[in-house]
C-alpha cells in the first residue's frame, strides 16, 4: 500500500468536508504530477473515489439536518444526462485521437477548465464585496419560482458536463452559483451540494468506468483515506471558516492550470 495516496485522499476528504468544494480540482492534478496517473485514468478514478468519499460526507451532512432535497431534485435532473453526455463526448474522442494526442487533448482541457474555475472563483471573491447584486437576484427569483428551477436544472446540466469531462466541477460550481441562487446558510449549501456531488459524479464514474478509465486498486487506496477526512471535515463544517482553504484551493488551482498548459 502507498501511504502518500491514502494521505492525499484524507487531505482532500477533510476539505471536501469542509467546504464542499476542492476533490477533483486537487485530487486529478495530484494522481497526474504526484501519484503518475495517465489524465484519463485521473479523470475516472477521481470521479469513482469522489462518489463513494462524499456518499458518507452527504450521510453526516444528512445526519445534520443540512441537506435541502428539493434544490438536490432539480441539479439531479440536469447532472445525470449532462454527466453522461459528457462522457460521451470524451469516449468519442478517444476513438478519433490516437493515444497520445488523446491524453493531450484531455490535458489541455483540464488546464483550461482550471483556468476557467480560476477566474470564476475570484469572480465569486469580488462579488460577495458587492451583496446588493445577489440580493436583487433572489429577490427576482422570489417573484418568479418557477424561473429559479429553470435556472437551477440548467447549472445542474452544465455543471454535470464538465463533470463527466473534466472530473471537476461538482463543488466548486455549482456551490458558487448556489450561494446566489439561494439564501441559505453556509452549512445547508455544502450539504446539499454534497449529496448533489455524490449522484453527478457516481453517474459519471460508472460511465467512466465502462470504458476502462478506473484505477480500482487506486481508488481503495484513496478511500482509506479520504472517508475518515470528509467525516471529520463535515462534522466542524459549521464551525470553521473556509476563506483560507478557498484561497489556497485557488492557488493551486492557477498553478496546475499553467502546468497542464505547458506555461510552467
Amino acid at each position: 500500500m502507498d501511504l502518500k495516496v491514502t494521505i492525499g485522499g484524507w487531505v482532500v476528504g477533510f476539505l471536501v468536508g469542509i467546504t464542499g468544494m476542492g476533490g477533483g480540482l486537487i485530487m486529478t492534478p495530484l494522481m497526474i504530477f504526484v501519484f503518475g496517473v495517465s489524465p484519463s485514468i485521473a479523470v475516472g478514478t477521481d470521479l469513482v473515489y469522489s462518489s463513494i468519499t462524499k456518499l458518507f460526507g452527504a450521510m453526516q451532512h444528512w445526519r445534520q439536518q443540512t441537506i435541502r432535497f428539493s434544490i438536490v431534485k432539480l441539479l439531479a435532473l440536469g447532472s445525470v444526462p449532462g454527466a453522461l453526455l459528457g462522457v460521451s463526448i470524451l469516449d468519442a474522442l478517444r476513438r478519433v485521437f490516437s493515444a497520445n494526442d488523446f491524453q493531450h487533448i484531455i490535458s489541455d482541457g483540464l488546464g483550461i477548465t482550471y483556468l476557467g474555475l480560476t477566474g470564476w472563483m475570484v469572480w465569486n471573491m469580488v462579488r460577495k464585496r458587492n451583496a446588493e447584486n445577489d440580493v436583487s437576484i433572489r429577490a427576482a427569483y422570489a417573484r418568479d419560482p418557477g424561473r429559479q428551477k429553470r435556472h437551477t436544472v440548467l447549472l445542474g446540466f452544465v455543471g454535470g458536463m464538465l463533470v463527466g469531462l473534466t472530473s471537476v466541477g461538482s463543488g466548486t460550481v455549482f456551490m458558487a452559483a448556489l450561494l446566489v441562487m439561494y439564501p441559505l446558510p453556509a452549512a445547508q449549501l455544502v450539504g446539499t451540494d454534497i449529496l448533489q456531488a455524490v449522484i453527478v459524479t457516481g453517474t459519471a464514474g460508472l460511465a467512466h468506468a465502462a470504458i476502462g478509465n478506473v484505477n480500482i486498486h487506486m481508488v481503495l487506496q484513496l478511500l482509506l483515506g479520504s472517508i475518515p477526512g470528509i467525516l471529520m471535515g463535515s462534522r466542524i463544517s459549521k464551525k470553521i471558516p473556509d476563506a483560507a482553504i478557498r484561497f489556497c484551493i485557488l492557488m493551486l488551482l492557477m498553478g496546475t492550470s499553467m502546468q497542464m498548459l505547458g506555461v510552467l
